[in-house]
């Protein structure tokens, strides 16, 4: 598993190798308390055309902090995630607009000169302010189970609370309670997924960096970070598409359609929306065939 540095944090990432086409490498950001792994089923099919590159955002799947010696002893002791007290980072260092320089760093550091850029989720918040800060690099967006622009107090203050409380209920040992990764597999999606995926995302629910998970929830919905991103959109002058799951109830077909009407490509009636029927909020899971064929084709309109 390659390791590399950005702002002294070290990220896990994996990279295709290059094809003969001269297409644009395919950069992939996954979701909160979710990893990299989930994309694997877009990189089976994708990486024969296009170079892939997959990674996991700081404190999350593989790109954990640092524990010192003596954290690391005393979590031998305790049945919760070690306290990362001395590795924290600044608050802001988990904004939107901080894991998108990231990002930049990350295909600097590459040499990936042009990328479409496929986010999931809060991945799709990253990809959006991605293609702000690098207009020369990002050539295009696919934001998949993303939406918003919307706040509605009552319901952010239900939503994030709840976030905290589930934040709190993870310790190490429930990796190992038998047949729990079931609730996985049926949880935010329109029909059961493989057990293996519900099996990685016990791993990844429980894994994430208790610092980084509870900040970039808080940070990515308040209310100014929630109105600033129809902005973004609206600034964007590379083509972004939207894809919905008609069943997902964490984003709303209702709230990707907003979001996507800040964009030059909406046109009025969601031409840059592609609803996929009988699908939740992991697209890529529950639906890979239908994601590959619609990416494929958006990015052939602009080759």
């Amino acid at each position: 598993m390659p390791i590399i540095d950005i702002l002294g944090a070290k990220h896990a990432y994996e990279l295709t190798p290059p094809t003969s086409s001269p297409h644009p490498v395919l950069v992939f950001i996954h979701g909160w308390l979710l990893s990299r792994s989930y994309w694997q089923p877009l990189i089976e099919r994708l990486a024969a055309d296009y170079q892939c590159l997959i990674y996991d955002l700081r404190g999350f799947g593989d790109s954990q902090p640092q524990i010192k010696p003596r954290q690391r002893r005393l979590s031998k002791f305790s049945d919760e995630i070690p306290d990362t007290t001395a590795a924290k980072q600044p608050q802001d260092h988990y904004t939107l607009a901080a894991y998108a320089k990231d990002l930049g760093i990350l295909v600097r550091k590459l040499g990936i000169n042009q990328a479409w850029v496929i986010g999931h989720s809060l991945g799709g918040s990253i990809a959006l302010w991605g293609a702000s800060l690098l207009p020369e690099q990002v050539v295009g967006v696919i934001c998949l189970n993303a939406g918003g622009g919307i706040y509605l107090k009552e319901e952010f203050e239900r939503f994030r609370a709840a976030g905290e409380q589930l934040l709190k209920l993870r310790p190490r040992w429930l990796c190992y309670v038998p047949w729990l990764e079931l609730l996985f597999v049926r949880a935010q999606v329109s029909r059961p997924i493989a057990r293996r995926w519900g099996r990685q995302r016990l791993i990844d629910f429980v894994a994430a960096d208790p610092e980084a998970a509870l900040r970039v929830l808080l940070d990515s919905t308040t209310e100014a970070e929630v109105h600033r991103l129809p902005q973004v959109v609206s600034q964007l002058q590379q083509p972004v598409y939207f894809f919905a799951g008609s069943d997902d109830k964490v984003i709303e077909p209702k709230y990707v359609h907003h979001l996507a009407s800040f964009h030059q490509l909406f046109q009025g009636c969601g031409h840059n929306v592609i609803e996929i029927p009988g699908c939740g909020h992991m697209a890529m899971v529950e639906k890979p065939d239908t994601v590959e064929d619609n990416i494929r084709k958006i990015i052939a309109n602009y080759l």
